[in-house]
């Protein structure tokens, strides 16, 4: 039995997975991440990356080949609910020349799907060093109170082999092992709806805006279901609700999957070439734990979330991120164990709120008669994924605002919140804020803030705009966790700039103070 030693195990190496492996990678963390399958998905789903979700892939190198992956969908987006692609429309979601992309980011959202993404992630996580294995699988682990063992299975040569790491990520999916390993239980509204899920080419270009992510969601007499057109010529995706009490996919056979099309579509001669069908479980999962002593689940490991909202994959994207960079701050014993915690205190509750939000969507776009009032209200996107406030002891919230979220057009720059995107001048070039994050950095503009035991870049702010989105005005300092999280702010300059902010790193990094 061939034993061997990393720092961090990822199990999993979709979006999540992939995403903490290459994060990890990028801060110099030996990391293994191990997949029992083939490769990446090749399934066209979980299509879109928001603004936030681009930031951070905008740090991990890979921001423009995302956005390049979704060339051919420039525009726009158009979401409606109707009876088919030709037929009554019951509601718009989103329109064409509905503006995605908001003056709040230099980054513009992503529409490439998660057959284009997984690639990507995977390939810099290697260049980054991760080493990254398909057809490896876990079979067990054990941890206690130094580390993790995990036993894997080659699939390939039928080899089985320990690995021992610092920490392990379960970062596999929705049937997750780690997690019914560990015992965590889910709470929610369980299992939504079965679907039948159908790739299939044929020719629609005179039925959809060319160029256009066009989604709808039919409620059809004769089906529920939804429609997609990717950005691959002539290929589309098409979901059929199924009644698992009365059938299954073996009761869809290519020609009962074309007549349903015919009528999707408005195309009553339609001829469409059936690529591939698949079974799969709409679901609404929140896990009670995000971590158990050593071990940390993300993405669909941690929650399941109804597609309705397309904010899935992305929060998987910003699991990863959140954990990498806490993980490899204790690593290199630059941070307490209590860092870890924050995870589950900063990302848990986000989960809920998409998930409610998406189950809400999820009600009026394919199940109204569901509709009442134990529904939770939408939520508003730009709200959630770029004015959430984190709540942790790795921030230094001194208000009493109960609000989970804000208004990131009004942003007030306190502790929790996502630091605004300004445009400053910072060595003799004028960029975005965002640019300087990554690892802990001051913004401030008084020379006396230059002390500080952390990065804190000559900015000039000529027109007060950095002073006022991030309340510091002239004197004071915001600090800023890699993760581009405000972690503490001041308006006052105090008598020992250094001093004070080591004390807050020492509080937000749960670390014994220097003597």
């Amino acid at each position: 039995m061939t034993n061997e030693r990393v720092r961090v195990l990822v199990v999993g190496t979709g979006l999540g997975g992939a995403s903490a492996a290459l994060f990890l990678a990028r801060q110099g963390v030996r990391v293994l991440a191990v997949s029992k399958h083939r490769g990446t998905s090749p399934h066209p789903k979980a299509t879109g990356q928001v603004q936030r979700t681009m930031e951070l892939l905008r740090q991990g190198g890979v921001a423009d080949e995302v956005r390049a992956g979704g060339a051919g969908h420039d525009a726009g987006l158009i979401i409606k609910v109707a009876e088919s692609l030709r037929g009554r429309v019951f509601h718009t979601v989103v329109s064409q020349g509905d503006e995605l992309d908001t003056p709040l980011s230099p980054e513009r959202h992503g529409m490439a799907s998660q057959d284009q993404v997984e690639p990507i992630l995977v390939r810099r996580a290697r260049e980054l060093g991760a080493d990254v294995r398909f057809r490896t699988e876990l079979v067990s682990f054990r941890q206690d109170d130094d580390g993790v063992t995990a036993r894997l299975l080659d699939r390939e040569s039928g080899r089985t082999y320990e690995v021992r790491a610092d920490y392990l990520v379960g970062a596999d999916g929705h049937r997750s092992r780690v997690r019914e390993a560990l015992g965590v239980e889910r709470d929610g509204r369980g299992t939504l709806s079965r679907h039948l899920g159908i790739v299939f080419e044929a020719d629609l270009s005179d039925h959809i805006v060319p160029g256009a992510i066009t989604l709808y969601y039919f409620q059809n007499p004769a089906f529920t279901g939804a429609f997609v057109a990717t950005n691959t010529a002539r290929r589309n995706v098409f979901t059929v609700e199924l009644d698992p009490a009365r059938e299954s996919a073996a009761d869809y056979p290519p020609q009962r999957c074309a007549e349903l099309l015919r009528v999707a579509t408005d195309v009553p001669d339609l001829e469409p070439e059936i690529l591939e069908t698949t079974e799969w479980e709409m679901a609404a999962w929140l896990s009670r734990r995000f971590r158990v002593g050593r071990v940390f689940l993300v993405g669909d490991a941690a929650k399941v979330t109804p597609p309705t909202g397309g904010l899935g994959g992305n929060t998987a994207v910003g699991d990863g991120y959140d954990l990498a960079w806490k993980l490899a701050a204790v690593l290199r014993g630059e941070a307490g164990d209590g860092l870890l915690d924050s995870y589950e205190a900063e990302r848990r509750p986000y989960a809920r709120l998409v998930v409610d939000g998406s189950f809400a969507n999820y009600v009026q776009r394919f199940a109204p008669h569901l509709a009442g009032p134990d529904v939770p209200a939408p939520v508003d996107q730009h709200e959630l994924t770029l004015g959430y406030r984190c709540r942790s002891t790795a921030v230094v919230i001194e208000d009493d605002d109960p609000a989970p979220m804000e208004d990131p057009n009004r942003p007030s720059g306190r502790a929790g919140f996502r630091a605004p995107h300004v445009q400053v001048e910072h060595g003799g070039k004028t960029g975005s804020t965002l640019d300087l994050f990554g690892d802990w950095v001051l913004l401030a503009l008084d020379p006396a803030w230059r002390a500080a035991p952390v990065d804190v870049p000559e900015l000039a702010d000529p027109t007060g705009e950095l002073a006022r989105r991030y309340g510091t005005g002239p004197r004071g300092a915001a600090l800023v966790r890699p993760d581009g999280v405000i972690a503490w702010r001041t308006t006052e300059l105090p008598a020992d700039p250094a001093a004070t902010v080591s004390a807050v790193l020492d509080r937000v990094l749960d670390r014994a103070p220097a003597r």
